[in-house]
């Protein structure tokens, strides 16, 4: 699959400057003062520029929450057992979740994939099953997956989007994800790709309490010595202290840029995943953005490498793709900016250049 994922790379192409320019020209002469709206209008300007429209539209939601369990659980990294993974994706399935409450107010679709979860999950669950094993291998061992498998959950996130895009006609994409002990692989991740100390970059997760705390510290630690993830070899990293969930979200990225569409990562885990796939193809962090500022600490150190400013801050660290979901009206807020907002022209309304 690395030829696969190679093309899927090579056909990822910067948005159009010259749809970002007559973007800015119309919001420049929409009947309000100029600049007014803030970063609702960078955000339209940047919309216009994805879909090459002065009237896009991105009412058509869907948000990816993918799932996948962590050997790193094992170093008692988490305040919950492995078992919540599983759990947690039927109450996903039966509509009974945060996402799903979320997802139903912005009038988005949810759809769960299976990337790892260590359960065998029924077969009467209408789970997406993109299973490239029962949850990774302990990092603090050794790799936490072959690169093979990394990029096998690249390509299967990719196309996941892509033909939910492409054959079903959804216009705005959300990642979201679930698994327990997925912080860990994440803080992993940034650590990599940044010069900032572990104990810097190491959050509370679901809530642990300090003990739980030193012990993922040594746990980001001990898997980046026993690994030593190259950080110019953005899969190396994943493949070494990442997770199949966090691969198939760095995938929906690469494939949403792909199919020029615009793509909200959640909080922590979600943009662990987009700054993967923004490390794979830089121009993939055009179709970018950045739903919410989690409480995780290390998510602000993603957010400079990603130079991608969060659109909401609520405390939140959830997950699931509940950021994704809230954030996902502020962007088809601003596609409505671009298209239906008069100029002063349209209105008939004298500019006085206020």
């Amino acid at each position: 699959m690395e030829k696969e994922l190679q093309s899927l790379l090579e056909s990822i192409e910067p948005v159009d400057s010259h749809w970002e320019k007559l973007a800015w020209e119309r919001l420049r002469s929409q009947i309000r003062p100029r600049g007014s709206l803030g970063r609702l209008e960078e955000m339209a300007a940047r919309l216009g520029a994805i879909c090459k429209s002065l009237t896009p539209n991105v009412s058509r939601k869907i948000i990816f929450t993918m799932a996948g369990d962590h050997g790193v659980a094992e170093e008692g990294v988490s305040a919950y057992p492995q078992e919540v993974t599983a759990q947690m994706v039927w109450s996903f399935l039966n509509g009974w979740a945060s996402i799903n409450v979320l997802a139903d107010h912005v009038g988005a679709e949810v759809r769960v994939v299976d990337f790892g979860v260590a359960a065998d999950l029924p077969e009467d669950w209408a789970v997406i099953r993109r299973k490239i094993g029962k949850g990774t291998r302990n990092m603090t061992q050794g790799a936490a997956m072959e690169r093979h498998e990394a990029v096998r959950g690249l390509v299967e996130g990719a196309h996941l989007v892509m033909a939910a895009v492409q054959e079903e006609g959804f216009q705005l994409v959300g990642t979201g994800d679930m698994g327990i002990a997925n912080t860990t692989p994440s803080t992993a991740i940034v650590a990599a790709l940044s010069t900032k100390p572990v104990k810097d970059l190491t959050g509370r997760g679901t809530g642990i309490d300090d003990a739980a705390w030193c012990r993922k510290v040594r746990a980001v630690e001990k898997a980046l010595a026993v690994n030593r993830p190259n950080p110019t070899d953005p899969v190396d990293v994943l493949a070494k202290v990442g997770g199949y969930e966090i691969a198939g979200l760095a995938g929906a990225v690469l494939g949403a840029a792909a199919v020029r569409v615009p793509v909200v990562c959640d909080g922590f885990i979600a943009t662990a995943g987009a700054l993967i796939a923004c490390q794979l193809a830089p121009f993939a962090k055009d179709y970018l953005f950045v739903s919410h500022r989690s409480q995780e600490v290390g998510h602000q150190a993603m957010i400079e490498l990603l130079e991608r400013p969060p659109l909401l801050d609520l405390s939140m660290r959830l997950g699931e793709g509940t950021g994704a979901a809230l954030a996902m009206s502020l962007v088809e807020a601003s596609a409505r900016v671009l298209r239906d907002i008069k100029t002063f022209e349209e209105a008939g309304v004298t500019d006085t250049g206020h």
